[in-house]
């Protein structure tokens, strides 16, 4: 089964594996109706146009193509997650939890009841099996710069089995020049950039509209308490923010701390940014089964982060405490911390 999003890189993935000879079908997956969020269906990788898109590439293909409504689970799993994490001063990411709940949940226990023995999608990264380990190994994307092992660092040893990434060893130079040879529809098509229900990028708007009420006004106050000014509702902000506050203060603040019990949006001066030790909760290992002893890492604290080095601990079966070698801007809630040895995935957790 090969998830189609009516992109160009889902598009050469299905191509690539007819090629080799496997037999293949094609899905896409209805995540919500465009209309019920507000937004126009060219804008979105969800929409009308990008299913016909995909339909139109596996009839190029050859292979058999449908499209599955997902649409109850993804509101369940990642929509109300979203909101409902944004409502509690926490910055979630969407695109984790889609492949967590969602893509390598939902969808491959549907490829695998349907009788196909993998799931395959566009994603740039790799898998190879440890013979010494007896593991499954999570890699980067050879290309550097479309690499999404970030967001895919949930998945289980169970799951990698059952996986392909036919994209992993490529670049997007690579993947551009095959659509463009096949003749594909979609072969100069953009790149999504944005979360797909929210493509304008205005968070604050699309809660508020989900919840149906605005956002609580509330305080701006500094680190001992006093009153700032008055803020829009805390949806409105996330750390290390600086534009948009509208204080005048006479000096450049950021946001450095959001305490949604008291609806209040905590400034300071950049200094008060930095942290150089993190907590993760919800952990998942793939490189091993447990860190046994002080490991020296790379982490990633968001998708565009540079990796910076650090010392990581295990706590418990669920969390983590990782020490960074320099103080860290911006730190959020929420946010995944991802562990690197090389272009090896070692694991990741929920910034706690």
């Amino acid at each position: 089964m090969v998830a189609m999003s009516g992109g160009v890189d889902s598009s050469v993935a299905a191509w690539l594996l007819a090629e080799r000879g496997c037999t293949c079908l094609g899905v896409t997956l209805k995540l919500f109706a465009n209309q019920d969020i507000g937004i126009s269906r060219e804008k979105t990788c969800c929409s009308l146009r990008d299913a016909e898109d995909a339909r139109r590439v596996a009839q190029q293909v050859g292979i058999p193509f449908y499209v599955l409504n997902f649409t109850n689970i993804f509101k369940e799993q990642v929509m109300d997650r979203f909101v409902d994490a944004y409502s509690q001063a926490i910055t979630p990411n969407p695109c984790i939890d889609c492949n967590r709940y969602i893509k390598f949940d939902r969808l491959l226990q549907r490829a695998l009841v349907l009788g196909h023995d993998y799931l395959a999608t566009g994603h740039y990264a790799r898998i190879e099996f440890d013979a010494r380990k007896g593991r499954y190994l999570l890699k980067k994307g050879l290309d550097q710069a479309k690499d999404q092992s970030y967001v895919l660092y949930s998945l289980t040893q169970a799951q990698l089995a059952k996986i392909i990434f036919p994209l992993g060893e490529m670049t997007k130079r690579q993947i551009r020049a095959i659509a463009l040879q096949q003749n594909f529809a979609n072969a100069a098509k953009h790149d999504s950039q944005d979360i797909c229900f929210v493509p304008d990028g205005d968070y604050a708007r699309f809660i508020e509209d989900y919840r149906r009420q605005a956002s609580a006004k509330g305080y701006f106050t500094d680190r001992q308490g006093h009153i700032l000014g008055e803020h829009r509702g805390i949806i409105h902000y996330t750390i290390g923010q600086r534009r948009g506050l509208n204080l005048a203060l006479g000096k450049p603040v950021y946001v450095c701390a959001i305490n949604a019990r008291e609806n209040t949006v905590v400034v300071d001066d950049a200094s008060a940014l930095y942290s150089q030790t993190v907590i993760a909760k919800d952990i998942n290992l793939i490189a091993w089964e447990k860190i046994d002893r002080p490991l020296t890492v790379k982490a990633r604290l968001r998708y565009r982060h540079r990796e910076q080095p650090a010392q990581v601990w295990q706590l418990d079966e669920n969390s983590l405490r990782i020490e960074f070698e320099q103080p860290q801007r911006a730190v959020t809630k929420g946010q995944a911390v991802v562990l690197y040895d090389d272009d090896i995935v070692i694991g990741g957790g929920t910034i706690a």
